[in-house]
């Protein structure tokens, strides 16, 4: 930087937000002008929610918060576009850091209270383009919520887990932070006011109203943000966490408070005794979102499901039992009169109805979105102007919600003629003609946001049709889910009318074909784990000595019905209606992970030095000598602890089952393992041909440890760590085919070391590796192997892209899908609605 070139502009003499960003305006004229998309280039890149990396400064989104004079901008925003724009006019990289703390400070000052910064930089809009949809106030960082010597450790991941996944949801599904203003109530208040409203209710029940796309899964978000922002300001923890749940999740005849309890299990990672309790002192305030999609489709008399759900909600009282408890529910309008003509509402609840947008909060709308100067700005007054035409009323009909004007604006950003979209019969009636503009927009969406986010990978762009069509497929696919869903008494998690579950997807290949071909695959694996064994331990050798491999007939007969039992059980796995893919992500420190290594390491050496001798006691020593035993048990034990301890690394604090739920969970899997544990002590005591009392002995003490280790693995590779944050919906299943091989090559250890002692080291080697990782994707990575054959069959048959996890992924860019906790759903109910094929 020259000697003579003015300082940059000083923040410190902003008094208030307009201010603010006026210096910011000039610190970009400072810096030369930079357009919006060199700012964007030097803005960087931050980690959304999904793991993906987004730009820091998108430019649509640069380009209205400096337009926006009555509201600070978000830290996050400031620091990317100060960098930027220093780095745009060669600053000296020594001094940005500096120039960084001015405008921190500056923008602490006017914000008011602190709040510590987050630890990593938040998830980013996965879209440029500000949404109708998105809400007012700057939503609190996830951070760490409070801090005091009164903290419950429960409440605080809790607070922290609902933090960040609903700044998750909300970008996902708002892209960026204005809105129509929505009202709501008699006296017309605002989503800027809903936590306060709602903080003055007696009792705290709470009942939202309004038509399709009128907002109110964001009115539930922005509730949920600002009842945390007091205790986040102030530093002393929430009395109560509220915690926003999808009621389609819920299973007609399940009491709500164990529902609850689970939802805060599956969803959150809270151990189950922390959940039980946190429910049952009413420190949870469920905010029930979508009480409308519990009974799906077109009605076929009352909304049975919903009035189920409304009978347990009756039922929840507060601690004393003698009021009802807080809550808040959310309803599509025309479900809420069915329940209201059946007799069913919510017991002591404040009802409140979400209204349509005026003409002028849609003008106002449309001015902010498109300026003077900008493309559409042409478009705007022409919308505007159907919107005063002699068909104005079919017109204010259709965009009367922040859903509808957002099919709008993508359309007409997409090249759309707007006068094209909003014309109707002169004749027709006016809510007939909204429902033709409607459908007109639903038309549009899909060709307008593929043309608007171009693919960026792997070459070739989607085209409207492809995607429509895949669309298409998902949509009809849930349709069938919630008909399986209905008819389960425990559906697994996830089996919803709305939820897009990446190893639930697999019957849109075709439900008995996958599974067939499911079948013949973990057949012809599992038939491979055990010729492997049957060969490494020389299982079929008959005559010669004891060294030579002695076999028997009795030996061999209870090897292959061994052999065979275990088969069986793969196979019944794998014929298995909804494999599982479970577990939370555990970003557990890298210390953490060599201590518990190391810890496992030192527990195992001495068990396996243990089970060594004891091996040694029962074959009589004919089979192996002392030290074999030691060295041998001791390598095994020390492997087998290396890898427990490195999944138990995030043991502590954790909220992991416990053995008994453990064993609930697959009993099945658990005796698959006793068998494969049972097959590998079969070997030695066959080969010192040891008598019925060794034989029993052995077989049963290695049955019972093969299962314990088994209850072991899946305690520690099946839930959550203090450590794990909210997981992308792809976590469980990418983790499955992990385990899966943990599983199987840490049971060929122990099984080169038996067939050590029948072959040489280079078969004893390949027998193991085979086995072992046939044995892993047959047994252990169920979920993930009927998936991949699912998703292959699907593609062969045009139905997916073969790359579905890359079109997931641009889908929610593009804002036709979204991610909803550890879930894909379609952007809005009526999207997914209009996209399902007819029966």
């Amino acid at each position: 930087m020259s000697e003579d070139r003015p300082l940059p502009p000083d923040p410190a003499q902003a008094g208030d937000a307009a201010e603010f960003v006026a210096a910011l305006v000039r610190l970009r004229q400072w810096a030369g002008e930079p357009s919006l998309s060199r700012l964007r280039a030097l803005g960087g890149q931050v980690a959304a929610a999904d793991g993906a990396l987004v730009d820091a400064l998108p430019k649509s989104t640069t380009s209205h918060v400096l337009r926006q004079t009555d509201r600070l901008p978000r830290w996050e925003f400031v620091r990317a576009f100060v960098t930027a724009c220093l780095r745009s006019c060669e600053h000296p990289e020594e001094l940005i850091g500096g120039e960084l703390e001015r405008w921190r400070a500056a923008r602490a000052a006017l914000a008011g209270p602190a709040i510590p910064p987050p630890a990593t930089p938040p998830p980013a809009s996965c879209s440029d383009a500000p949404s109708p949809e998105a809400l007012t106030p700057e939503a609190p960082s996830p951070v760490a919520p409070y801090a005091g010597s009164d903290r419950d450790p429960a409440v605080d991941l809790l607070v922290r887990r609902v933090l960040r996944e609903e700044d998750r949801a909300r970008k996902g599904l708002l892209g960026g932070y204005d809105i129509a203003p929505v009202s709501f109530g008699p006296s017309l208040d605002d989503l800027h006011t809903i936590g306060r409203f709602f903080t003055a209710l007696h009792p705290q029940r709470l009942l939202v109203v309004g038509e399709s796309g009128a907002g109110k899964t964001v009115l539930a978000i922005e509730l949920v943000l600002q009842l945390l922002e007091s205790p986040l300001a102030t530093g002393r923890p929430p009395r109560t966490v509220p915690v926003r749940l999808n009621a389609a999740r819920w299973t007609p005849g399940r009491p709500f408070e164990s529902w609850l309890a689970e939802q805060l299990v599956q969803d959150f990672g809270l151990a189950a005794g922390d959940a039980h309790r946190l429910v049952r002192d009413r420190r949870v305030l469920p905010v029930v979102d979508g009480l409308d999609e519990l009974d799906p489709g077109p009605p076929a008399g009352p909304p049975r499901r919903a009035m189920g759900l409304l009978a347990e909600l009756n039922r929840y009282s507060d601690l004393s039992g003698r009021r009802a408890g807080a809550v808040v529910v959310t309803c599509r309008a025309d479900r809420h009169a069915e329940l209201r003509a059946a007799g069913v509402w919510l017991d002591n609840a404040t009802v409140i109805r979400l209204h349509d947008l005026s003409v002028e909060q849609i003008a106002v709308y449309l001015k902010a979105r498109w300026p003077d100067g900008h493309p559409c700005a042409d478009h705007r007054d022409g919308i505007q102007a159907a919107l005063s035409g002699p068909d104005g009323r079919a017109v204010h009909l259709a965009l009367a919600t922040p859903w509808r004007l957002l099919l709008t604006a993508t359309a007409v950003e997409s090249g759309a003629d707007p006068y094209e979209l909003l014309r109707v019969d002169p004749h027709a009636d006016s809510r007939a003609g909204a429902e033709v503009i409607a459908r007109r927009l639903l038309e549009a969406y899909v060709p307008a946001a593929t043309r608007l986010t171009p693919r960026a990978a792997y070459g070739t762009a989607y085209q409207p049709e492809q995607v429509r069509a895949w669309l298409e497929h998902m949509a009809a696919h849930l349709r069938r889910q919630a008909g399986h869903s209905a008819g389960a008494d425990r559906p697994p998690p996830g089996l919803t009318a709305i939820d897009l579950v990446p190893h639930l997807l697999w019957p849109i290949g075709g439900r008995f074909l996958v599974r067939a071909l499911h079948g013949v695959c973990a057949v012809t694996l599992a038939v491979v784990a055990m010729v492997a064994f049957w060969t490494g331990s020389a299982a079929g050798d008959v005559g010669g000595d004891v060294g030579g491999g002695v076999g028997g007939g009795p030996e061999q007969a209870l090897t292959l019905a061994l052999m065979t039992s275990w088969v069986a059980i793969v196979t019944g796995l794998s014929l298995s209606a909804w494999p599982a893919a479970a577990g939370g992500r555990a970003n557990v420190p890298r210390r953490r992970r060599l201590i518990g290594a190391l810890l496992g390491a030192l527990a195992g050496l001495p068990v396996g030095v243990l089970g060594g001798l004891a091996g040694l006691l029962l074959t009589g020593g004919t089979v192996f000598g002392p030290l074999f035993a030691v060295v041998a048990g001791g390598t095994g034990g020390l492997a087998l602890g290396t890898v427990i301890g490195l999944t138990a690394a995030g043991w502590v604090g954790a909220g992991r089952m416990t053995v008994a739920e453990a064993i609930r969970a697959e009993p099945i899997t658990l005796m698959g393992f006793g068998l494969c544990g049972a097959l590998t002590g079969l070997a030695p005591l066959r080969l010192a041909r040891a008598g019925p009392v060794e034989l029993v002995a052995g077989l049963g003490g290695a049955f019972v440890l093969a299962f314990a280790l088994g209850v072991v693995f899946k305690i520690t590779t099946g839930g959550w760590s203090m450590d794990a944050e909210l997981a992308h919906p792809r976590e469980a299943l990418h983790r499955n085919p992990t385990i899966g091989l943990a599983f199987g090559l840490t049971g060929g250890i122990a099984a080169f070391l038996v067939f050590v002692m029948s072959q040489d080291l280079v078969v004893s080697l390949l027998c193991a590796v085979v086995g072992g990782a046939s044995f892993g994707l047959s047994f252990g990575a169920v979920a993930w192997t009927r998936t991949m054959i699912g998703l292959i069959v699907a593609a062969t048959r045009g139905l997916l892209p073969l790359r579905l996890w890359s079109f997931l992924d641009w889908a929610c860019e593009a804002r036709l899908l979204r991610v909803s906790g550890a879930t894909y759903q379609f952007r809005h109910r009526e999207l997914q609605d209009f996209l399902t094929p007819a029966d």
